[in-house]
């Protein structure tokens, strides 16, 4: 195991997801206490925050913009500063869902139908029909997520979804079941698949305990299982990605598996489906956490 090190958790930040993020960061923070690190906690409200002396490695637990897009990230290279998970470039592609959703088809990566409206006040796709996803192009959490069931729903959707973004993603809803798998060290963990118990995964769900049922390895058959984690591989690999993250992928009836989206910051909380699949490849939470420690101290 890596010596006791001087350790700065990031946490909160001044997205959408603050709250779900000093959540994370203080369970990060606890994990690696127990591990007999010394940790400071660093919330960078504004951009006047600065690493403590001595810092061997940043734990990035942010999410949302400034944490996920690469913001950090670029401040954090220009300090000369080691820390976890993806670099500045992949964080900035994996945040925007229309980038992701370009890189998976240029590297023949299964992605749902999309297009791009960046107006309250646009018509409905002339030759799609219901249902539809609408969700804001660069937000995390299922932050402004949308469904559209019937026409009649769109403009509100549209709006809503627009308060979060000047773009919004208009996607096909893909029907099937919901799955995400992690990425570390540049293996898949075992999948994961997501069952809300009311409604869809959104924002309430994904972090009300109790709401959501999770099965890890989820029930597929190897040659399914496989698949959807050569999917998920491939996403991570079409945006560059590196250390660990996790990708959201839906699954047809016909076992096909669609990407949804790549998570460069996963969620660390209580309720975070990153831990869930680690536990289910034998690694406890604090177990993880220092792995993701050891691989950003290898470019060190």
């Amino acid at each position: 195991m890596t010596g006791k090190l001087n350790l700065t958790v990031m946490l909160g930040g001044p997205s959408a997801e603050r709250e779900v993020s000093l959540r994370s960061g203080a369970a990060v923070a606890k994990a690696l206490r127990s591990l007999g690190h010394q940790v400071h906690e660093l919330d960078p409200r504004d951009h006047s925050w600065s690493l403590p002396p001595g810092t061997d490695v940043v734990f990035l637990a942010l999410h949302g913009t400034y944490g996920e897009d690469g913001t950090v990230q670029r401040r954090l290279d220009e300090l000369g500063a080691t820390y976890t998970g993806c670099d500045a470039e992949a964080s900035r592609i994996a945040f925007d869902k229309v980038l992701t959703k370009q890189r998976c088809r240029e590297s023949r990566v299964p992605t749902a139908e999309f297009r791009v409206v960046n107006s309250p006040a646009a018509p409905w796709p002339a030759d799609w029909k219901p249902p539809l996803v609408v969700k804001p192009v660069r937000q995390g959490s299922s932050v402004g997520l949308q469904f559209v069931e019937q026409r009649g729903d769109w403009s509100r959707a549209l709006a809503e979804a627009l308060k979060f973004d000047t773009d919004a993603l208009i996607e096909e809803k893909i029907i099937g079941r919901e799955t995400t798998v992690g990425i570390l060290g540049g293996e898949a963990l075992p999948v994961v698949e997501v069952r809300p118990k009311a409604g869809s995964y959104d924002y309430r769900n994904k972090y009300t305990a109790g709401c959501t049922e999770y099965f890890c390895p989820a029930n597929f058959d190897p040659a399914a299982g496989g698949r959807i984690q050569a999917a998920a591989l491939g996403a991570f690999r079409a945006i560059g990605g590196r250390d660990y993250a996790r990708v959201d992928v839906m699954v047809r009836p016909d076992g096909a598996p669609v990407v949804l989206e790549v998570n460069t910051l996963p969620g660390m909380t209580e309720t975070s489906l990153l831990p869930k699949a680690a536990a289910a490849a034998g690694l406890d939470y604090a177990q993880l956490c220092q792995r993701m420690v050891e691989l950003a101290l290898r470019r060190k």
